[in-house]
């Protein structure tokens, strides 16, 4: 594996391929080359760069993981797929429409093998729950609500890029592609409302929330709910909940604010993660991490991804729907 990105998710790839029996990290790209060797040291690397297109001429590697803030995975991924890399994406695919079809292109002129790290897909409670729409247990699928928010600190110290994007496609982008998952279809008008100031007011230029109405090709319709303004002092980081009605039952979820364990002090309330990033005997258990441990896994067995290039492209294009509809105040149409 190769990485470009080394920053905190680009380590935590890292050490997630070399403590894989079958993967192993054997390059390291960043255009900070500090960052880089230091990345590199810390997991024995002996190939380091700066300049993406070299890495992907010149490294000894099978795959590379795009570990990059979101607006900039379009160039990488296409001199990748030129180079004949296969490649493991964090999300989303692309923030533009031609971002998206133009990646498409290269990835399937040279036939390379790409997933994009859509990781909700490996949340127990939404596994579970696709297990029991998949059995027919909650008959013909009807409507969904989805929430997914995160503390204020994520945009205002955590991201110092959030202002060149988007809760829409940082969180947006796993529930959006989490309801067709679960739903079976994709969506096909959309109608946004958001709302802006909280942010702003804090230095970073950028909208609060958005509150979405989703209408799916099969007939379902589904409330979605994505921001960075939940109070810092939330127990949680991520605020994750989501409901599924079929015509025979329903299915609730609450993946952050639940009550299997919370820790108490004179001072504070927490909740521990122990869904997302949590770890067990010092091994990497979080569904955060199987969806990484997960590509490695396909590309040795051959079986499908998870989540396909078609998924992932269908999630970013149904999202620039929902920021042109915010952004109009009218409902929009999905173009795919």
């Amino acid at each position: 594996m190769g990485i470009v990105g080394a920053g905190t998710w680009g380590e935590t790839h890292a050490g997630i391929y070399n403590d894989h029996a079958f993967a192993e990290t054997v390059a390291v790209c960043d255009k900070d080359r500090a960052k880089a060797e230091a990345l590199a040291a810390k997991f024995g690397v002996k190939e380091i760069y700066t300049d993406y297109k070299e890495m992907a001429e010149k490294a000894n590697c099978d795959a590379i993981a795009i570990v990059t803030p979101d607006f900039l995975h379009a160039d990488i991924a296409i001199a990748c797929a030129n180079a004949k890399k296969h490649m493991l994406i964090e999300k989303p695919l692309a923030t533009t429409r031609k971002d998206v079809l133009d990646m498409v292109e290269a990835i399937e002129k040279n036939n390379v093998r790409v997933m994009v790290d859509l990781h909700n897909r490996w949340n127990p409670a939404i596994d579970t729950t696709k297990q029991a729409i998949d059995a027919g247990e909650l008959g013909d699928m009807y409507s969904a609500y989805a929430r997914l928010n995160d503390v204020k600190w994520v945009a205002t110290d955590m991201l110092p890029w959030a202002a060149q994007s988007s809760i829409l496609w940082f969180l947006g982008s796993h529930s959006l592609d989490t309801l067709q998952y679960l739903l079976g279809s994709k969506v096909t008008r959309v109608y946004s409302v958001a709302r802006e100031g909280i942010l702003k007011g804090l230095g970073v230029d950028v909208p609060d929330m958005y509150l979405t109405t989703l209408e799916f090709e099969n007939g379902c319709v589904a409330q979605m709910e994505n921001g960075w303004i939940t109070p810092n002092a939330n127990t949680c980081i991520n605020d994750i909940k989501y409901t599924v009605l079929g015509t025979k039952g329903m299915i609730n979820m609450d993946c952050s604010s639940h009550t299997m364990i919370q820790q108490v002090t004179e001072d504070k309330v927490i909740t521990p993660d122990v869904l997302v990033r949590n770890k067990v005997d010092g091994w990497v258990k979080g569904f955060a991490y199987e969806s990484i441990r997960s590509f490695i896994d396909r590309m040795i067995d051959g079986k499908p991804f998870l989540v396909s290039l078609e998924d992932s492209a269908n999630t970013s294009l149904a999202l620039l729907a929902v920021l042109e509809s915010a952004a109009n105040r009218m409902p929009v149409n999905v173009k795919y």
